[in-house]
């Protein structure tokens, strides 16, 4: 006994040594860590535990909803990835969309698109086809189960056939096609056709020129469009829970990009935002939840949600006093602050000395991280808020150089040399850096 717990405690150490590299490593780079967010957030844990309680509700068969809000740099994207971590960790199918002027909030057959294209799981990224699959496998097995004895493969094929419309009920009265792709998935599948089932695929996941060849071998008539993407959504939702995953949670970024849309594609997008969050306060999408991130601009300006008054309603929050409550409609972030770059880089130390060695704090203490927030901030007007990717990123450069050099003194060799990121510099950064002449 005590050996197999041995093992299971190495292959644990192991497994956590792996996720420390991987998080440092993204660091690197400048970019959100894949997974063990939960060891670099600070104070999140409100927020957090908010969207977890929601999950929970979701998972029963609720169906819920929440906005996030704060200014560039106050952690919108890193609580999104966060969210997404701990709907993963509740077993759900996660996907995250971002509105742009090229896939806009008005156009729901874009946001059902890159909803199926985003698809992610525990197990797996892309993960639209193992999710219909073992759906359909779990559909097999139920058959055989009942069935109690030996069943051809041509009896067990049309018995499943007709079992994937019976799972669809209600959505097939409402539009044929979906029931239809997934029986010509289905049968392709058996029948080695794979060209025929990627199509498949393909066309439940709004991707576009998927061949007139497929439709007519399904018996279907034109794509999934504005008026039927929300029912695909429903179909793949209940695929996603029969399958026996606890629902679909789907992240939109930057939704504030609505606002500088002409004035009738803003409204429809508005209009969009309404109907699900009235969709879902009616109980008609169970187990699905969705997570809206904006500015600040995009829920108080004149272009934002305020011209729809039915939604500004539905979403707007009650903030009388400092005691944020983020069990409103909106969570309100604040902007980073040095205390709190001061706590992620102690973090960082600690995973850092999990993925190499460990780190040597004599050489770097919490006197120096202090100083060289103070270094980075002063080309950047001062503003922490922006800073945080930046800092980490050179931050991990001197870790990196402390391991590697015994005679690296971080005091004396360290200087912020802004012109050698500056064509990494993201707009908003860009905006306050400081330009020496």
């Amino acid at each position: 006994m005590e050996r197999y717990t041995n093992i299971a405690g190495h292959e644990q150490t192991k497994t956590r040594g792996l996720e420390s590299m991987n998080i440092i490593n993204a660091l690197r780079r400048g970019t959100v860590p894949a997974s063990g967010l939960e060891r670099i957030a600070v104070g999140l844990d409100v927020e957090e535990e908010t969207i977890a309680t929601q999950l929970d509700f979701v998972t029963r068969g609720g169906g819920d909803i929440k906005f996030i809000r704060g200014e560039y740099g106050s952690g919108k994207t890193f609580l999104v990835a966060r969210a997404l971590e701990i709907a993963r960790s509740k077993n759900f199918v996660t996907s995250h969309v971002v509105i742009s002027q090229t896939a806009p909030l008005h156009k729901l057959k874009g946001i059902y698109q890159q909803i199926c294209a985003t698809m992610r799981t525990t197990e797996e990224e892309h993960a639209q086809k193992a999710i219909i699959d073992s759906w359909l496998f779990g559909i097999e097995e139920k058959i055989l189960k009942v069935a109690r004895e030996n069943m051809d493969e041509e009896t067990l094929e049309k018995a499943t056939v007709k079992e994937i419309e019976t799972s669809l009920a209600g959505i097939s009265e409402m539009n044929t096609s979906l029931a239809a792709a997934l029986r010509t998935y289905y049968r392709a599948n058996n029948a080695g056709d794979f060209q025929t089932a990627q199509a498949a695929i393909g066309w439940i996941c709004a991707e576009p020129n998927v061949g007139r060849e497929f439709k007519q071998k399904a018996g279907i008539r034109g794509d999934i469009d504005e008026s039927v993407a929300l029912i695909f959504l429903r179909g793949l939702i209940r695929i996603i829970v029969s399958a026996g995953y606890a629902g679909l949670a789907v992240a939109v970024d930057e939704v504030e990009t609505t606002q500088s849309q002409a004035r009738n594609q803003r409204e429809k997008g508005y209009n969009v935002l309404r109907q699900i969050v009235d969709i879902l306060d009616r109980g008609e999408m169970p187990h699905c939840y969705f997570l809206f991130t904006g500015t600040p601009a995009f829920f108080e300006g004149p272009r934002g949600i305020r011209s729809l008054p039915s939604l500004f309603d539905r979403i707007n929050v009650i903030q009388a006093d400092d005691f944020r409550n983020p069990r409103q409609p909106q969570i309100v972030l604040s902007k980073f602050n040095s205390r709190k770059l001061e706590q992620v880089a102690l973090k960082v130390m600690d995973i850092y000395s999990e993925a190499y060695t460990e780190v040597d704090r004599s050489r770097v203490t919490h006197r120096f991280i202090r100083a060289m927030i103070q270094k980075v901030t002063g080309k950047f007007g001062g503003r922490i808020d922006v800073i945080p990717r930046i800092f980490l990123k050179e931050f991990v450069d001197v870790l990196d150089k402390c391991e590697l050099y015994e005679d690296y003194d971080p005091w004396e060799s360290y200087s912020f040399d802004a012109d050698h990121i500056r064509d990494e510099l993201k707009e908003e950064e860009e905006a306050v850096m400081v330009v020496e002449f």
